[in-house]
């Protein structure tokens, strides 16, 4: 079992910054790659980002590459999101999930969900 706790999610304004974070528990975090995934109001899920259990790999949708930076920091269990130059339509719950493989397969499901953290941006 894994347990995963999402926060940092907040209202900020167009062109800002947030800082996602989600703490892992249960098994041990190294051995594990982790993602982050949104969905905004009326839309299906998204892949966000993931990141392997030693961060030698790192996924980015195209979308969000330069503006996003996933990292991890093994000693805390803990996985980041820094969301950097933020729009509108950024707007939605973003959630952490894990895969239990060291290395992140974008074609296998994740095998574990936070309960998400909300991140809406003003115009």
């Amino acid at each position: 079992q894994v347990q995963l706790v999402e926060s940092g999610g907040g209202l900020v304004q167009a062109g800002g910054s947030l800082r996602l974070s989600c703490a892992a528990s249960g098994r041990t975090f190294s051995s594990y790659a982790m993602g982050w995934f949104r969905q905004a109001p009326g839309k299906e899920r998204e892949f966000v980002a993931a990141i392997s259990w030693n961060g030698d790999r790192i996924y980015y949708t195209d979308s969000m590459k330069g503006r996003f930076t996933i990292s991890r920091d093994n000693v805390k269990n803990t996985v980041y999101l820094q969301m950097n130059s933020l729009k509108p339509e950024d707007t939605a719950v973003y959630y952490c999930a894990a895969q239990l493989r060291s290395q992140y397969s974008s074609g296998l499901g994740m095998d574990y969900w936070g309960k998400g953290t909300l991140v809406t941006v003003s115009s």
